[in-house]
């Protein structure tokens, strides 16, 4: 099945500085809670009504087909970030279109789950990190959907969607998983792995806590859509910064990323088990972020980029 993107004209009744009902309007609106799988988690069982749709964008193709269906009652969109059979390098992942994809689809709230390497001893290989904060160190990778011709700025003070994240953080507890509640996630541009210069910095100097190569732009891109965003950080290995650990062994990160899958699926069932049919205005404002974000005034505004935006901030345009 494929859903197609409609180029239409967007009436730019809205002017600069004028309040815009965000909150009135999300009002009842649907639940559908979207997954991105990360490394070792391609999949979704026990899906009712399981289809793979191919999602056209105007930002490209997404990673994969999405998976689309009920789970516990919920309306779900499952996509694996680096495609089925993992063909995507993390500075290759078509971020926009992934994000861009689930709004066209309803997508409300995204649980988004990665691997993840760790520069704390008490963070060990098995354990898993609710993310709540990000150091931004990639460097190839588109971070925005706007541009000249329509510049819009949001604040990622807050990155992620503490609501969303309570609800992550009581699921995963069921699996009997070692939760860490809170974390910053520092985002390398990677393929390759760090130096061990660079992992002391990260530990001893920045305060990270995990190191991942897929969190960003994505988290970015998630608030520029209105879509609520929780993190869940697998961890796989110790970097190379541990003494008793030496470099990084795919074949040790393989081995506990296929444990680590089978925790994430259970904690997909559990939350499903949590949530409401119906989606309440986001206390934290997730559902609201472009509110005032758009600086560019209407005169003004490029009607290509416009079209593009429709699925992201048609409802500020």
């Amino acid at each position: 099945m494929t859903v197609r993107c409609v180029q239409n004209c967007v009436t730019l009744a809205r002017r600069a500085g004028t309040p815009h009902k965000g909150a009135k309007q999300r009002k009842g609106l649907m639940m559908r809670l979207g997954v991105i799988g990360g490394s070792g988690v391609y999949d979704i069982d026990g899906l009712e009504g399981a289809e793979w749709q191919t999602i056209e964008t105007p930002w490209g193709a997404p990673s994969d087909q999405i998976l689309t269906g009920t789970l516990n009652g919920i309306d779900m969109a499952f996509l694996p970030r680096h495609g089925r059979g993992h063909v995507h390098s993390p500075s290759d992942v078509p971020y926009r279109a992934n994000i861009d994809a689930f709004k066209r689809l309803g997508v409300t709230d995204i649980l988004a789950v990665s691997a993840c390497g760790s520069f704390r001893e008490d963070m060990a290989p098995g354990d898993f990190v609710m993310v709540d904060q990000f150091i931004d160190r990639t460097r190839h990778r588109a971070s925005s959907f706007f541009s000249s011709g329509c510049v819009a700025h949001v604040s990622v003070a807050h990155p992620t969607c503490g609501s969303l994240s309570e609800k992550v953080a009581k699921a995963a507890a069921t699996t009997g998983v070692k939760l860490h509640p809170s974390g910053t996630y520092l985002a390398m541009e990677g393929p390759q792995f760090s130096t061990l210069a660079e992992s002391r910095m990260y530990r001893d100097h920045w305060g990270a806590d995990v190191i991942g190569m897929t969190n960003m732009p994505e988290a970015k891109l998630a608030r520029e859509a209105e879509i609520c965003y929780a993190p869940i950080a697998m961890v796989t290995d110790y970097d190379c910064w541990h003494p008793d650990h030496g470099a990084v062994e795919v074949s040790d990160v393989i081995r506990v990323m296929k444990a680590n899958a089978a925790n994430a699926r259970a904690t997909i069932h559990a939350l499903t088990q949590d949530l409401s049919g119906t989606h309440a205005p986001c206390p934290h404002g997730c559902d609201t972020a472009l509110e005032y974000a758009i600086m560019t005034a209407p005169e003004k505004r490029d009607p290509g980029l416009v079209a593009k935006l429709d699925a992201v901030a048609g409802r500020v345009l």
